[in-house]
């Protein structure tokens, strides 16, 4: 029996992963895969609070699929990681029924990147489902008992909910949870490719894990960059620079990093050049994630037994942590008293 620690983190199955996603959470689930039981969520119910049309379900499996693998190419072994289907656990539903009641609709209303997400989807009103959305995240951290939390900046104020909620059910009831700790990215937030916002699916200003040399290099020379330089020979602004940004984060040259920065400033390079050799250094980064993806799809069904198998695995531990809430809840005794009275054997 396992004596680590565990850590729960995932995505959402609505497309591919991409560089914001790895700077985000997947460097940190990669570097703390070993130091803990490693739970990784397919989250499909969360899909439903934006995304819940019969074209979306129906699209989600295969969408699953391309997730975990590009979490593979990643670098998550298989041999450490759980992944699981969220909507196969009914019982992630009772936890958060269980749950609903700790929290207030004034706390959750105070969270800025529920706002974003409706209006990311297109909603003019925001659905109960998504207001409610961190608790059943909660629900998702606590159903395993998660000590660890390696997510995105998005994702860090629905992490402090689970932690209050997990405090409040242990005063309550009596120890229960481990209160999660949110391990944050070194990168906070990836600027996207179009330099007005952050790289998202929804918004399209994304580079993906699993794009091809030639799309990476097609959005890189894209790319926004300093709007005041139209000529090479005019200083550049190198701070909050897209092009800059996605340098610091994905070029292992920091020679070549200093030298581009220095010429910039200094209006002696264009930005020809210096989205040349970013496109180079993105691909040295990702060509690494192209072979174990090619290796990981070359075997056939391995994908879709892994999805299978962790979510029998996790359904079994999400049982349990039922149970535990239920009793420390005292609401076991409830139905036991009424068996008891009518002479039914309590098992």
């Amino acid at each position: 029996m396992t004596t680590k620690q565990r850590m729960l983190t995932g995505d959402r199955p609505t497309g591919r992963l991409h560089l914001g996603h790895y700077v985000g959470s997947i460097v940190n689930r990669r570097a703390l895969q070993r130091a803990y039981e490693s739970y990784f969520i397919i989250a499909d119910l969360h899909m439903l609070t934006t995304k819940n049309s019969r074209e979306e379900i129906a699209a989600a499996g295969a969408r699953a699929r391309e997730m975990v693998l590009d979490g593979l190419a990643a670098g998550l072994d298989p041999e450490l990681s759980v992944f699981y289907l969220q909507s196969a656990i009914p019982e992630v539903a009772e936890i958060n029924t269980l749950l609903q009641n700790l929290v207030t609709v004034p706390r959750l209303q105070r969270i800025p990147s529920l706002k974003d997400m409706a209006r990311d989807a297109g909603k003019e009103e925001m659905p109960y489902g998504l207001l409610g959305y961190p608790v059943l995240q909660a629900a998702d951290i606590l159903c395993v008992k998660a000590h660890a939390v390696p997510v995105g900046k998005d994702n860090a104020a629905h992490v402090e909910v689970a932690r209050e909620i997990a405090r409040r059910f242990n005063a309550l009831y009596g120890e229960t949870f481990p209160v999660p700790e949110l391990v944050p990215g070194e990168v906070p937030t990836l600027v996207g490719t179009d330099g007005q916002a952050k790289m998202s699916k929804s918004i399209g200003n994304v580079i993906y894990l699993s794009d091809s040399a030639e799309e990476v290099r097609r959005k890189v020379m894209a790319m926004y960059t300093d709007p005041n330089r139209v000529r090479a020979d005019i200083p550049g602004r190198v701070e909050g620079n897209p092009v800059f940004v996605y340098h610091d984060a994905f070029n292992a040259d920091r020679a070549e990093v200093a030298d581009l920065k220095e010429r910039y400033r200094a209006g002696r390079v264009g930005d020809v050049e210096v989205k040349t050799k970013l496109a180079a250094a993105i691909n040295a980064f990702l060509e690494p994630m192209r072979e174990r993806r090619a290796e990981y799809e070359a075997r056939d069904g391995f994908v879709e037994r892994l999805i299978v198998e962790g979510t029998e695995r996790t359904r079994a531990v999400v049982r349990q942590t039922v149970h535990d809430m239920r009793e420390a809840m005292g609401l076991n005794g409830i139905y036991a008293g009424f068996r008891r009275a009518c002479g039914v054997p309590v098992g």
